[in-house]
C-alpha cells in the first residue's frame, strides 16, 4: 500500500516476438471477409465433375509464391498430382495413424507433432478431415480441410498438386507411397497462412489450438508447479494434446544429445500414466511417459526405459500388455517423468472444448472441461483502459464476472483456465500491425451484490487482484492457470497501453460448471443526474429564439431541417463554437419528433426538442470543464449516465465508433446527435414494450420504417 491507502500493483510487460504470417481467406464459414468469391468445396467439386475436369486453384497457385515469400526455391520444384506420384493413390492406406506422419525438408515439426496428436483422436481428425473425399469417388483433384480460427471453423479449399523434386515428395509425406492425407492437410494448413514457408517455426500449441479449438498451456520445465505430473495426468484423461521441445543449440540444427533427443525439435506426448512396478524390494507405480519423434524413426530416447531397456523387466506382462508395449524403429517411446522434466525444457497442453468429447469418449472414462466464452473489443477512448498501472482508465477494460460453485474433486479450491486470445493481427500484418501486448487480471468480488456494475475507479483502487497473467506480452494468446477459493471473482482482459485497440477471445476453462457474464450495467433508462435542473434555467436567447422559430415558420408555424439548423445555429452558436449543427443532425431531430411524417415540427414539438437540447447541453457542460467543446470517449459513458441512459461497452464502442474523432473524442455536435439517436430508439421500443419486458416485436416494414425515420 503506498502513502494514499491505494493499492497499487505493477504490470511489466514482457515482449516476446512471435512471426506473424499472411492470411488469405475466401473460405466458406472463415468469418472473414473474403477476398473474391467464396470457395465452397461442394459446388466446386460439381462443377468440375460436370465439366470433366481436374480443379486448379485460384487462390493458392501450383507455383513459387505458395512455396516462399522471401526468396526463390534452390532447386526445381514440380508440382504433380497423387496419381503422378504414385501408383493407387488413397487417402488413407488401412486407416490413419501418428506412424504416417514422416517430416519432409519443412521446419514444422511443430505441426507434425500437433497432427500425430490428432490422429489419436478420430472424432478430432475428421473434423478437420473431413470423410466426404476420396480418390475414388467423385474424384475431381479437389479437397478441403477444416481449421479453427478465433472463434469459428474456416473451410480450406486445397487442389491435389503437390510440390515435389526428382518424383518425390518435397515436405511431409507418409510412410506408405500411396498415403496422400498428411500431405494434402499440410498444404491446406499452408494456404490458411499464404505460403509453405509461413509454416516454417512454430509451437505445436498454435495448431493444436487450430486443431480442436482448445485452450492451450505452456510451461517451462524451470518454473513447474509441484502438481505437474497431476496436471497432466488430468489432462489426459480429458483428451488433452500435449506436446514438448527441447532448446535447440545455436550453432546445429536439430542437434542429437547423447540421450538420443533431438534438440529445436518438437515431440508430442502420447501417453501418460502410473505404471505398476515389481522389484525383489518393493511393490509399487512410476510416473512414465510415451514419447513421439514425428520423424518416426531410430531417433528416439536412448535412457532408462527406452525400447528394450533393463526396467522393462520389472514391469508385470499383464501391464506390459495394458500398456501395448512395442519396441519398434518408430520414434516413439518411453521415458520416466523424472528425466522427462531433467531433458525437455517446454510443455505444451492443449485442453479440448467440452464438444470435442464424444458418447464413447466419457463412458470410456473421459473426463470433459467446462467452458465459457465470450468476445470483446478494445476501442481507442471507451473500452482500451490499459493495464493496472494506468488507474483512471483501467476501469474502463471490458469486465466479465465469473462464479464458482464447486470446488474440484478432492480439493478445498477450483483449477481455473483463462485464455486471452487476440484476433486477427495476422490477417492485419500487410497494414502494419503486430500482435498488442495483453494480459488479464483477476479480482475477487467478497460482497458482489454490494459493488457497481461496472465495478468503478474506487474498486480498483483499494483492491488487490487474486490472480493475473504472468506477463503482459505480445503473442496470440495468453493463457494461466490457477486454483481460487470458489467464490465471485471479476476478470479484466486489457492491453499493457491504453487506448491501443483490439479485437480479443476470453475463454474460461474449469473443472466444475462456472457461471460468466459480462460486468456490465443493462440498457436501459435510469434517473437524469441531480446536477441537470428538471427545468433549465430562461436564458436571454429564449426570448429571442421564440421570435425566430415564428419568423421562419410563417404562417403554417412549422420549420423544416433547414430551418431547425438556422435556430440552432443562431442559439447555440457558442457551444458549437460557431461552427453549427450538421445537416444530418437537423434531419435526425426533425425525424426523432416528426409524428405525421410531414418532414416539419410545430412550436409544441420544437419546445419538447428544445427543453431536451438544454438538458443535453447542461450535461455536457457538466463535463467539458475546460470548455473546449469536446468530451473525451472515456467521458461519453459518464455524461450518457447523467442525461439518463444506461448503456453497456457494446452500445458505446458502436456510438464511438460512429461518432467519435480518430484521437477518441466528441464535440458538442456528435454529441447531441447520439443523445438524439438514443432517445429515439428507446422512445420506439419503449412503444412496443409498454410493460417492460425489455422485448418487442416489430415487422420488417415497421422496423425499416422506424430506423428510415429515426
Amino acid at each position: 500500500m503506498n502513502s494514499y491507502g491505494w493499492n497499487k500493483e505493477i504490470c511489466e510487460p514482457e515482449f516476446v516476438r512471435q512471426e506473424t504470417k499472411k492470411i488469405e481467406l475466401g473460405e466458406k464459414g472463415s468469418g472473414f471477409r473474403p477476398r473474391g468469391a467464396i470457395q465452397d468445396f461442394n459446388t466446386l467439386r460439381r462443377e468440375c465433375l460436370a465439366t470433366g475436369r481436374l480443379f486448379e486453384d485460384p487462390e493458392f497457385l501450383a507455383d513459387d509464391s505458395s512455396l516462399y515469400f522471401s526468396r526463390r526455391p534452390d532447386r526445381y520444384i514440380e508440382w504433380k498430382r497423387p496419381m503422378e506420384i504414385a501408383d493407387n493413390p488413397q487417402l488413407f492406406v488401412e486407416g490413419f495413424s501418428r506412424f504416417d506422419i514422416q517430416q519432409g525438408e519443412l521446419g514444422d515439426c511443430w505441426l507434425l507433432a500437433a497432427v500425430a496428436n490428432l490422429t489419436m483422436h478420430s472424432n478430432l481428425f475428421f473434423q478437420v478431415v473431413p470423410e466426404d473425399q476420396s480418390f475414388e469417388e467423385n474424384y475431381a483433384g479437389i479437397f478441403h480441410f477444416r481449421f479453427w480460427q478465433y472463434g469459428r471453423w474456416v473451410d480450406v479449399v486445397i487442389d491435389d498438386r503437390l510440390p515435389t523434386c526428382r518424383g518425390e515428395l518435397v515436405y511431409l509425406h507418409s510412410a506408405e507411397s500411396n498415403e496422400f492425407w498428411s500431405a494434402l492437410l499440410e498444404k491446406a494448413y499452408a494456404k490458411l497462412h499464404g505460403s509453405y514457408e509461413a509454416l516454417k517455426g512454430g509451437t505445436t500449441c498454435e495448431a493444436m489450438e487450430d486443431f480442436t479449438g482448445g485452450v492451450t498451456e505452456m510451461y517451462q520445465m524451470d518454473q513447474t508447479p509441484p502438481n505437474l505430473f497431476n496436471i497432466l495426468l488430468k489432462a489426459f484423461e480429458r483428451n488433452s494434446l500435449l506436446g514438448c521441445s527441447i532448446e535447440p543449440d545455436p550453432n546445429i540444427v536439430e542437434a542429437e544429445t547423447p540421450q538420443g533427443l533431438i534438440r529445436g525439435h518438437a515431440y508430442s506426448v502420447t501417453r501418460v500414466k502410473h505404471v505398476e512396478i515389481q522389484t525383489p524390494n518393493q511393490i509399487g507405480t512410476i510416473p512414465l511417459l510415451r514419447l513421439r519423434n514425428p520423424w518416426g524413426n531410430e531417433a528416439e530416447w536412448n535412457g532408462p526405459w527406452s525400447d528394450q531397456s533393463p526396467e522393462w523387466r520389472f514391469i508385470p506382462d499383464h501391464e506390459k500388455e495394458e500398456l501395448g508395449l512395442t519396441f519398434d524403429i518408430d520414434g516413439e517411446f518411453w521415458m520416466s517423468f523424472h528425466d522427462f522434466t531433467r531433458h525437455f525444457n517446454q510443455l505444451e497442453i492443449c485442453n479440448l472444448n467440452p464438444d470435442s468429447l464424444t458418447t464413447d469418449d466419457i463412458s470410456a472414462g473421459k473426463k470433459r472441461w467446462e467452458m465459457s466464452v465470450f468476445e470483446g473489443e478494445w476501442v481507442r477512448g471507451v473500452t482500451a483502459g490499459g493495464c493496472r498501472n494506468y488507474l483512471e482508465t483501467f476501469w474502463h477494460n471490458p469486465q466479465y464476472r465469473i462464479t464458482l460453485e464447486y470446488p474440484d474433486e478432492d480439493d478445498d479450491k477450483c483449477t481455473v483456465i483463462v485464455a486471452l486470445m487476440q484476433k486477427n493481427r495476422r490477417a492485419q500484418k500487410r497494414m502494419g500491425a503486430d500482435c498488442l501486448t495483453i494480459g488479464f487480471a483477476i479480482y475477487h468480488l467478497e460482497y458482489p451484490e454490494r459493488l457497481p456494475k461496472p465495478l468503478d475507479i474506487n474498486f480498483f483502487k483499494y483492491n488487490a487482484s487474486a490472480g493475473r497473467s504472468p506477463a503482459f506480452i505480445n503473442l496470440r494468446e495468453v493463457t494461466c492457470r490457477f486454483k481460487l477459493p470458489p467464490g465471485v471473482y471479476c476478470i479484466v482482459p486489457s492491453t499493457f497501453d491504453p487506448n491501443e485497440e483490439g479485437e480479443f477471445l476470453l475463454r474460461i476453462f474449469s473443472e466444475n460448471k462456472n457461471n460468466m457474464e459480462e460486468n456490465d450495467e443493462e440498457v436501459g433508462v435510469g434517473e437524469v443526474d441531480d446536477r441537470v435542473p428538471d427545468e433549465p434555467e430562461q436564458d436571454r436567447n429564449t426570448e429571442k429564439v421564440r421570435e425566430f422559430f415564428k419568423k421562419l415558420a410563417g404562417d403554417d408555424m412549422e420549420v423544416d431541417w433547414m430551418e431547425l439548423k438556422d435556430i440552432l445555429d443562431f442559439s447555440m452558436r457558442k457551444d458549437t463554437h460557431d461552427k453549427g449543427f450538421s445537416k444530418d443532425i437537423c434531419r435526425s431531430m426533425v425525424a426523432m419528433l416528426d409524428v405525421d411524417h410531414s418532414g416539419k415540427l410545430g412550436f409544441e414539438e420544437f419546445k419538447t426538442l428544445w427543453n431536451d437540447i438544454r438538458k443535453w447541453r447542461a450535461v455536457f457542460k457538466l463535463y467539458d470543464r475546460d470548455e473546449s467543446g469536446y468530451l473525451s470517449a472515456f467521458e461519453l459513458r459518464q455524461a450518457l449516465n447523467s442525461a439518463g441512459y444506461r448503456l453497456n461497452n457494446h452500445i458505446l464502442n458502436i456510438l464511438v465508433h460512429r461518432y467519435g474523432t480518430k484521437d477518441g473524442k466528441i464535440n458538442f455536435d456528435d454529441y447531441i446527435m447520439c443523445a438524439v439517436r438514443l432517445k429515439t430508439m428507446i422512445d420506439i421500443f419503449r412503444e412496443r414494450d409498454p410493460d417492460q419486458t425489455n422485448t418487442a416485436t416489430f415487422t420488417m416494414e415497421e422496423w425499416i420504417e422506424k430506423t428510415l425515420y429515426s
